[in-house]
């Protein structure tokens, strides 16, 4: 193995990379019982991978046992001599060189028991020894001077408590010391501790000193000690369990995490790191899971996908469902099997991807029948047993009995019966849309879905009305908003803005749960006169964005965070003064505080306020431009041919155009005028010609454009990126999704997308191409400092290259 293999391996392939390089030294032991051995220790991928770049830089350790090492290093050596190696050298002490058995680890080295303990100067004797143990005040103890006061620690304990609630018995609140703090020494320590302050018990716990008081209260608590009150968490109030440490108090895991948040390195969202890179930078769990060095085969479909189940045989990605287990008909082993669509008999994965050279023809090919040792290609396997469908000879049918589309017609006529005149012409209309469908098996999976059949049931016999409002009286889930979708598709259902119904339904309930009448009366036209008016004709008829729906959410909540805040201080907003408002904007406490100055300034142009909270202006992006990176990654979109043209045309929209995700899903095919030379794309007012190979992008995306709904979408779509429900595009999440795949972050990209086209284009012409607003193109103007003064000129001299900037062809 070469030296530049072992990074790569280190992280494709941990455990083998380990176990090679400790075969290297050690010949005792098989290689089957090192890997078992490696398996065991090396626990996850993370720390696999870890334990690997380690030995394969520092490979001597194995014979020498020397730190600097991780301590799965030493865990691995030790677990290697307990199974019998010789060459393979137990961990060594860092100072005295003494060979261990366990590990005293001070930073990346370790130490036996004598090295490894730093004597202190006793705070009694004053003698410098080893450590024995702490006095109340935390000063280091030897063992000969033993802070101890002789006294009973669960006597003392028990002394505290029974001033809170003499009624407490001594067996329940020695049990409950016992089971918080086993030892003698933790009992001792929680004594000192509830002498000190006995208002730990009553509601002061957060300011607990060890978290084993935390434990005794709720023992306490639930014994139904009286007076003994459970903590709350300091940060956010909610009385939950708070056992991690944070600025001297104790707070809820919710707390720590969002005191931990950072801006992720992969996807720039502020979440709590998963885990860091190797240059130190953090990744949320989303980038962890999608990192492409934590991707592993998947032993159905052989593609390298997220892990959704670890099996015995290996993972399964999210789409590969678990697989029976049974004899394959090829190797004869027993394992999870599918079922051969040209012979009916079970094949596991790893024969369905064998390939070896037939014992009848001879040439290489696919194994699709036989054994192994007479392994037989597809032209010399011999015709199923069977030949047709029983019921209506469908001779393309691959598995023995009824075929796909018997089966999915035998499904209708149990959900809505047989055809017949009787039947609501749309659910007729969706009835044939099914049986048609290209995928008979995926629409019959669909039909058995325990959230879908009951419902086409009531529809059919008419339990349940055949309407939008019919439908909004059953709980709202995702699989009931696509088979409205479905039925909108089929023509069953009017068309509708989901989103401004979800928005209306949401005020509604939240306006009907406000207990004060005055909240109500100011809630009220601020969320009916004031956000739904507003989007309706910022809209003018067009349905509104899943941003517009989260945006005008998040502005109510925020409505109602101050309210209740105010309310919490017996303030109104008549009442509520500027040093109110400083006090309320500066709460670490207060929740949606930057977003209320929305229904504040509302407030004020209303005249029911005085206070005023400034709106924040656009000075720029915030993400550092990366003009390079930008193009790199766009000239790879242009010329690598292994990547999706939907995928290509949709990063390349982006950081050549400027084009951001919310504006590339709206895209339609009546955007797009193919002609006999050139492709013109309207994106703004004015149609821009695309130069090649963006243009051969387009054609092929527009002739070949297919979302993944199944039933109810119309053909061909609309849409020039199709989505997952019928009738709809592709969803701004998904999108963005794909582009992260890709290396590109939309946000930053098209910054620097628009910074770089505004030093080179007139605002109005910029505007008037991409389809923004002038003032936006205005400020991107004047943000870049672009000199357009002679742009008609040096425009007209310019010459005509299909290298150039496509935008500088428009």
């Amino acid at each position: 193995m070469t030296a530049p293999d072992q990074p790569e391996r280190a992280v494709c392939d941990p455990i083998g990379l380990i176990v090679d390089l400790v075969s290297a030294v050690e010949h005792r032991l098989e290689p089957d019982r090192i890997r078992a051995v490696v398996t065991g220790v090396a626990g996850g991928r993370a720390k696999s991978r870890s334990l690997a770049a380690h030995l394969a830089a520092h490979p001597g350790v194995l014979s020498d046992g020397r730190s600097p090492a991780p301590r799965a290093v030493g865990d691995l050596l030790i677990a290697l001599r307990e199974a019998g190696a010789q060459a393979v050298s137990p961990p060594c002490c860092a100072e005295c060189g003494r060979q261990l058995r366990t590990l005293q680890r001070r930073g990346q080295d370790w130490y036996c028991w004598n090295c490894g303990l730093r004597p202190e100067l006793c705070a009694a004797c004053g003698n410098t020894r080893r450590v024995a143990s702490r006095d109340r005040a935390g000063r280091p103890r030897c063992g000969k001077c033993p802070d101890t006061d002789g006294r009973d620690p669960i006597a003392v304990i028990g002394a505290v408590i029974a001033e809170l609630d003499p009624q407490a018995g001594r067996e329940v609140i020695a049990d409950a010391v016992r089971r918080s703090a086993p030892r003698p020494s933790c009992q001792q320590k929680l004594a000192w501790a509830l002498e000190a302050d006995p208002a730990l018990l009553t509601g002061e716990g957060h300011l607990a000193p060890r978290p084993a008081i935390l434990r005794l209260i709720d023992l306490l608590h639930a014994a139904g000690v009286a007076r003994i009150v459970r903590p709350s968490c300091p940060r956010c109030g909610r009385v939950v369990r708070i056992d991690k440490p944070l600025n001297g108090q104790r707070v809820c895991r919710t707390c720590i995490a969002h005191s931990r948040i950072e801006e992720c390195s992969g996807c720039q969202a502020r979440r709590e790191p998963a885990t860091r890179d190797v240059h130190g930078r953090p990744l949320c769990s989303n980038c962890l899971v999608n990192d492409p060095a934590n991707l592993e085969t998947c032993i159905s479909c052989g593609r390298r996908k997220v892990v959704n189940i670890r099996t015995p045989d290996g993972p399964l990605c999210f789409i590969c469902p678990s697989l029976p287990t049974a004899t394959c008909s090829i190797c004869g082993e027993a394992k999870p099997c599918g079922t051969s669509r040209t012979t009916g008999r079970p094949w596991c994965p790893g024969c369905q991807r064998r390939s070896a050279s037939c014992s009848v023809c001879g040439s290489v090919a696919a194994v699709v029948s036989g054994t192994l040792d007479q392994p037989l290609c597809a032209d010399c396997t011999a015709p199923e047993v069977w030949h047709t469908c029983p019921t209506c000879t469908d001779p393309d049918y691959p598995h023995p009995g009824e075929c796909a589309r018997c089966l999915i017609n035998r499904r209708l006529d149990e959900l809505l019966g047989p055809p017949s005149d009787a039947l609501h012409p749309g659910l007729e209309a969706l009835r044939h849309n099914i049986a048609t469908t290209e995928h008979p098996t995926t629409a019959r999976r669909w039909l058995n879905k325990p959230s879908v059949s009951p419902v086409l049931s009531d529809l059919a016999a008419g339990r349940r009305a055949l309407t939008h409002e019919a439908l909004d009286e059953l709980p709202d889930s995702p699989p009931l908003a696509h088979l409205r979708q479905v039925l909108v598709g089929v023509g069953a259902l009017p068309e509708r803005d989901e989103y401004m119904v979800r928005l209306e339904r949401f005020l509604t309930g939240l306006l009907a749960s406000q207990p004060d009448p005055e909240q109500r009366k100011v809630l009220h036209p601020y969320t009916t006169w004031h956000l739904l008016r507003r989007l309706r004709r910022r809209n003018n008829g067009r349905p509104i964005t899943p941003q517009q729906f989260a945006s005008a959410r998040q502005r109510t909540h925020a409505a109602v965070a101050f309210l209740n805040w105010l309310t919490a201080h017996d303030l109104t907003l008549a009442t509520c003064r500027q040093a109110d408002l400083d006090r309320w904007l500066t709460d670490d406490l207060a929740t949606y505080r930057h977003t209320a100055g929305h229904f504040i300034r509302w407030a004020r142009t209303n005249k029911l306020t005085t206070v005023h909270v400034p709106a924040v202006r656009w000075n720029g992006p915030t993400q550092p431009l990366n003009d390079e990176q930008r193009w790199n990654v766009a000239r790879r979109l242009l010329h690598d041919d292994t990547l999706k043209p939907e995928d290509r045309l949709a990063g390349l929209l982006l950081l050549l155009y400027a084009q951001g995700a919310s504006a590339i899903h709206r895209l339609t095919t009546e955007d797009v005028e193919i002609g006999a030379q050139n492709v013109r794309l309207r994106l703004g007012n004015a149609p821009v010609q695309l130069p090649e190979p963006v243009a051969q992008l387009v054609r092929t995306v527009a002739a070949n454009r297919k979302g993944h709904a199944t039933i109810g979408a119309l053909a061909p779509s609309p849409w020039l990126f199709p989505g997952g429900q019928p009738g709809r595009p592709i969803s701004t999440t998904q999108l963005t999704q794909r582009l992260n795949n890709l290396g590109i972050r939309p946000n930053q990209a098209r910054n620097t997308a628009l910074f770089q086209l505004a030093t080179e284009i007139p605002a109005a012409i910029l505007a008037r191409t991409l389809g923004i607003h002038t003032d936006v193109a205005v400020a991107w103007q004047r943000l870049s400092a672009g000199d357009w003064a002679t742009y008609a000129a040096d425009i007209s001299q310019r010459p005509v290259r299909t290298d150039q900037h496509p935008a500088s062809n428009t």
